[in-house]
């Protein structure tokens, strides 16, 4: 059954040269990126912060910012690190990797970095439709409350996570395991307060498991809802942990229903594992108090939107850099097991799928990568570049999409002046320099 809207007049807002969708990490360096280029440039975030999954989703640790010798995310990507890190007084100020966050601080972090830059920020504003005139879209559509408004720009980045405008817009795109359409799982982070870190770093007995408590917690049979051994934490604060823990299967992002269902199972988990784990580890968490679940589903994958080239397993382990690469990844591909292998999970290995490189080890994400096919005048950055599903288990994390999304925000600048507004048309090696002047990490192809 359908429904005809009726005609109706919206009012068009045309002030703005780039407009990027989604504010997670890719659409901040995104937004930040192009203003900085001299674009008059509009951020829409569907929630009331920056960030995405780092500050609404509470994930507690960034995915390493090195290759194991080196930064080698830079750029306004470094900066974001930096300026968050710098505010938890128990981070060595020299350590890169798996850096515990500090949600609130980041909120801050994004927040000045986007208005110092002159960017405009919608809040609480959601991006509803998009209007396509040949192949450019021609006005999205966005509502709030001062009800809902047509936006027009020369240039489009999507960083909404799951490739909304592009696909909308008509971009080609996959989704999940080919043949099965299987997705990774989610996960939905809390925070635990009142944790003793002494009885956290001393009670688990001499040369003990560190997951031992979760073992405990499964063998018991008095916590149902705790699926598996998926049990990433972090201090995140005195006295206070960040958890990135358990796993929920056949989460769809792009659907609202199922992911309604699972924020209420997700918040179920985060309860089940703080009694869980008072009881099975009571010199840590024995006082512990459930003290916030995330407003956002922590979610892995959903569309991978094809674009003029298209990353592939072969080039992650060939370590392929490319003439028009406008970034270094080094992430593991990482994964996480389909629901049908939950005795794997429960065994400890959690991870469908990995696949690692040595010290010093990265290969390139190519410009093509974040220009969709059929679109003029749209650009994406994040989870949803073009990618094969292995390889976007290694791309798909924070550190790279704040990387990309810085090039996608020049890109977008430099798209809004020429004739066309064409990104497919963008000149590469002056992107490249801008990068590289701008701090960026691109060693000699």
């Amino acid at each position: 059954m359908t429904y005809t809207l009726p005609a109706r007049q919206l009012p068009l807002d045309e002030s703005f040269d780039v407009i990027v969708v989604g504010g997670g990490p890719a659409g901040c360096t995104a937004a930040t990126a192009a203003a900085r280029e001299g674009a008059r440039t509009l951020l829409v975030e569907a929630t009331g912060c920056l960030g995405g999954m780092g500050t609404a989703g509470l994930v507690p640790a960034w995915c390493p910012f090195s290759d194991k010798e080196k930064i080698i995310y830079r750029g306004l990507a470094e900066r974001v690190f930096r300026e968050t890190t710098a505010g938890i007084a128990h981070i060595p100020a020299e350590r890169l990797d798996w850096v515990a966050i500090d949600p609130e601080r980041l909120k801050r972090v994004y927040d000045d970095m986007v208005t110092e830059a002159g960017v405009t920020v919608l809040f609480n504003t959601t991006f509803i439709s998009v209007e396509t005139q040949g192949d450019g879209v021609d006005v999205i559509i966005l509502a709030n409350k001062a009800g809902v408004t047509a936006y027009r720009a020369k240039v489009y980045v999507d960083g909404t996570g799951d490739g909304d405008l592009a696909v909308w817009a008509g971009a080609p795109y996959e989704q999940g395991e080919e043949g099965t359409g299987n997705l990774q799982p989610a996960t939905h982070c809390f925070i635990l307060s009142n944790v003793d870190t002494y009885g956290y770093e001393y009670g688990i007995p001499p040369g003990g498991d560190w997951n031992q408590p979760l073992r405990a917690i499964h063998e018991s049979g008095k916590y149902p809802l705790i699926p598996d051994m998926h049990f990433c934490r972090n201090f995140i604060g005195p006295a206070t942990m960040g958890f990135n823990s358990g796993h929920m299967w056949d989460v769809d992002n792009t659907d609202p229903a199922s992911v309604s269902k699972a924020l209420i199972l997700g918040r179920k988990i985060a309860a089940q594992f703080r009694d869980g784990l008072a009881e099975m580890h009571p010199k840590a968490f024995g006082n512990a108090y459930l003290v916030a679940t995330g407003s956002l589903m922590g979610i892995r994958e959903t569309r991978r939107v094809l674009g003029d080239y298209l990353l592939t397993f072969a080039d992650y382990q060939a370590r392929r850099s490319f003439p028009d690469e406008i970034c270094r990844n080094s992430y593991p591909i990482d994964v996480h097991h389909p629901k049908e292998k939950i005795a794997d999970n429960i065994a400890g290995n959690y991870h469908g799928m990995s696949h690692h490189y040595g010290a010093g080890e990265s290969h390139g994400i190519p410009y093509r990568c974040l220009t969709p096919k059929g679109l003029r005048n749209v650009l994406i950055a994040g989870r949803s570049i073009s990618t094969d599903r292995i390889t976007q288990g290694s791309t798909r994390v924070m550190p790279t999409c704040l990387a990309m999304g810085e090039a996608a925000g020049i890109a977008a600048a430099h798209a809004a002046t020429t004739p066309g507004h064409d990104v497919h048309a963008v000149d590469t090696n002056r992107l490249r320099t801008r990068l590289t002047e701008m701090g960026g990490y691109l060693p000699e192809v």
